[in-house]
């Protein structure tokens, strides 16, 4: 499988005292793989997903390499890294419609005009299941609930066609059945698009029934990585085993190729 994304010793710290989020990853992500990293709070799994996609806060020291080699040039935010926000309502403009916001990433990084673009944005919508998508485009987002601004934040993330798509705990804020019904949407819309998918969780059991491989982090280093039907059948480490007994369902009979 050709390498999209390739991490090698990547360390982060934070803050005047240098605290290490992140103690040497060494990561890679393949083109049209699904790669789920897991890890209770504080683990490290946010820091890592800001730092592929060049978020991290000011103040910040990272020592390795974020590596592109399935790509022909530096990755671009928005055309190139898609990425889902841990809460929708905290990342949409509350004075621009949900529309407008989709909009505006298919006019600066596909060069659509403004009527095209919301075309686009509602087909988008579409796609992502969202109810009466050409009049919901004109809608705000404290009129949607959790679970459709979350779809609007994902057709905002693959507006663009992106290579890697990066969802940073997209169901944390929602409950238990939106949760499903919105890892099942992610992992559909990445099966059909052939672009990478790196997801962070801390539930283990839902992060296997869309990912390809999981990798788990405790304290800013990987201490298990594998096929997600082995780790979750077969965890040869304590940690994964407490993080699988924290979770809300084990049962790894699912084919989350399908979902």
């Amino acid at each position: 499988m050709t390498a999209l994304l390739a991490i090698s010793r990547l360390r982060v710290r934070y803050g005047a005292r240098q605290a290490e989020a992140l103690r040497g990853i060494d990561l890679t992500v393949g083109a049209g793989e699904r790669v789920a990293v897991i890890g209770e709070s504080g683990s490290g799994k946010s820091t890592l997903a800001l730092a592929i996609a060049g978020l991290l806060p000011p103040k910040t020291s990272t020592d390795g390499i974020i590596g592109w080699p399935g790509l022909p040039r530096p990755p671009r935010n928005g055309k190139d890294i898609g990425f889902v926000f841990q809460d929708p309502g905290a990342t949409l403009d509350p004075v621009m419609t949900v529309g407008r916001q989709v909009a505006e990433v298919a006019e600066v990084h596909l060069g659509l005009g403004s009527r095209a673009a919301l075309g686009l944005a509602a087909e988008l919508f579409e796609r992502v299941r969202l109810p009466a998508p050409h009049t919901l485009v004109h809608a705000y987002p404290h009129q949607l609930s959790g679970g459709q601004r979350q779809r609007v934040g994902i057709a905002a993330a693959i507006a663009a066609g992106p290579a890697l798509l990066i969802a940073d705990e997209p169901t944390s804020a929602l409950d238990t059945i939106v949760q499903a019904d919105i890892v099942g949407l992610i992992g559909r819309l990445v099966r059909e698009t052939g672009m990478s998918l790196l997801i962070v969780s801390h539930d283990i059991a839902l992060a296997a029934t869309i990912a390809d491989r999981i990798v788990v982090l405790k304290d800013g280093a990987i201490v298990e990585a594998g096929a997600a039907l082995d780790i979750v059948q077969r965890p040869r480490e304590p940690y994964t085993r407490s993080l699988l007994a924290a979770a809300l369902s084990l049962d790894p009979v699912e084919d989350w190729q399908t979902r």
